[in-house]
């Protein structure tokens, strides 16, 4: 048993009999025990680094802070969007971080801003999903949902997707928020408080689930279109077991890829999701993708580029181990992720060195930056939105 899976085995000895999974019962991420808190093991201390390029502050932003959600910026048009954890959502301009309006929804948000065909959405934890005009700010419709939102919904065409923490993903009119389909999994008995996003291209939706499965979904209406196993769960105990797919897929023109805790990264054909390639590792965070390689966070710490077509390491960065690392974004010739004292690496595509470091205002950074086209944003678990441009 590993040291993570240790820690969780002490997280259940303290849970109530009849509790169903860590996700609502515990703030445990991967071996972490609150969102906020240092990890258990000791973090890598940041060496000096020469830096190949300058990440230069361009503005920052400021939200309130975040629960145990995972709140993302995203960037439609000329504006950058957040959500801030006591409810607000506001629009920044991209250029300069002018907040252009701040909407007050009323509700705890566990998730959000998902963008898409002018709208902002944003979802509570007891299963509130609002949209917003992202021109004004003004609501457009409130839908109320079966449980907690769980990671950015998605826009495709005439629908909304969204997912909940107890296993549904719904497609929602995107006129009205009306419900159109519902697609539902039965869950494992044990998972893991991690964000489990959706994966949008060509019509269709990719969503990875607990117990290591990978849906296609048609987001027309709701139909399963294949299934295939990132992971498959094995073990003497339920503990042991988990495997939930971490984070949101990535997606090419020809494949699908999603990583597992306690199981492998693997990617699949999206016509009919016939395995490609697999590998052993552990992620509680996620994955990316680029036109070479497939590059993934695993649970330790550490950054591994897989090369897309065969699975073949390339090249592996464990300097920033126990540091919390978030999953990681693709960035033409670097990969950026944060890490849990706020700092934002880049990590040179070629061969996994440290090209640049910034600091933000201390708080635990728990997605992938975010690419805002001049540049890179993040947003941290105190609430600040930090934007900056690579020279």
């Amino acid at each position: 048993m590993s040291a993570r899976t240790s820690i969780l085995a002490g997280v259940l000895l303290l849970m109530v009999t009849g509790c169903s999974t860590l996700s609502s019962t515990a703030d445990t991420v991967g071996g972490w025990v609150g969102l906020g808190s240092k990890p258990a093991v000791k973090p890598n201390e940041l060496s000096e680094i020469k830096s190949s390029v300058t990440m230069t502050s361009a503005w920052q932003g400021t939200t309130s802070a975040m629960d145990r959600g995972v709140l993302i910026p995203s960037m439609d048009g000329d504006g950058v969007f957040a959500a801030g954890g006591k409810g607000e959502v506001t629009r920044f301009q991209v250029q300069n971080g002018h907040q252009d309006w701040k909407t007050e929804t009323g509700k705890n948000l566990s998730a959000g801003a998902g963008v898409g065909g002018g709208l902002i959405l944003a979802g509570g934890y007891k299963g509130e999903l609002i949209a917003l005009d992202s021109m004004t700010g003004q609501k457009r419709w409130e839908s109320q949902l079966s449980s907690e939102i769980d990671g950015l919904p998605v826009v495709a065409g005439e629908i909304v997707v969204v997912r909940t923490g107890d296993g549904k993903i719904y497609g929602l009119s995107f006129a009205d928020g009306t419900r159109k389909w519902l697609f539902t999994r039965q869950l494992p008995l044990l998972g893991l408080q991690i964000s489990k996003g959706l994966a949008l291209k060509d019509g269709v939706v990719y969503a990875g689930f607990a117990g290591g499965k990978l849906v296609a979904i048609d987001a027309k209406n709701g139909a399963q279109l294949w299934e295939a196993s990132v992971a498959t769960p094995r073990g003497a105990t339920e503990l042991e077991r988990v495997a939930d797919v971490a984070g949101k897929p990535a997606v090419d023109v020809k494949r699908v890829c999603a990583v597992a805790y306690q199981g492998r990264v693997a990617c699949f054909d999206r016509a009919n999701g016939t395995g490609i390639w697999n590998k052993d590792t552990s992620s509680d965070t996620g994955l990316a993708m680029d036109e070479q390689n497939v590059y993934v966070t695993d649970d330790k710490g550490a950054i591994t580029a897989y090369d897309k077509e065969s699975g073949r390491a390339i090249w592996r960065q464990d300097k920033l181990a126990n540091r919390r690392v978030s999953a990681p974004l693709a960035l033409g010739k670097f990969i950026a992720v944060g890490d849990f004292e706020g700092y934002v690496h880049l990590l040179s595509t070629e061969d996994g060195s440290f090209a640049g470091r910034a600091k933000t205002d201390g708080g635990a950074i728990r997605s992938a930056p975010v690419d805002i086209g001049p540049g890179i944003a993040v947003q941290t678990a105190k609430g600040t939105v930090a934007a900056f441009k690579l020279n």
